[in-house]
């Protein structure tokens, strides 16, 4: 699990941040695979959310 997982999910989940917001996390805070744990949504590195 990445150091910022839980502080991104719980600014996700507190809606402090949206989903784009996450999407721009990834590769910096957390992975593809916690972006899709996070969000539900599976990170597409092509389209933005």
């Amino acid at each position: 699990m990445s150091k910022n997982f839980e502080k991104v999910k719980k600014y996700y989940d507190t809606q402090v941040w949206n989903q784009a917001r996450v999407y721009n996390a990834v590769g910096k805070w957390i992975t593809e695979e916690e972006y899709k744990e996070i969000t539900g949504e599976v990170y597409n590195s092509v389209s933005k959310p």
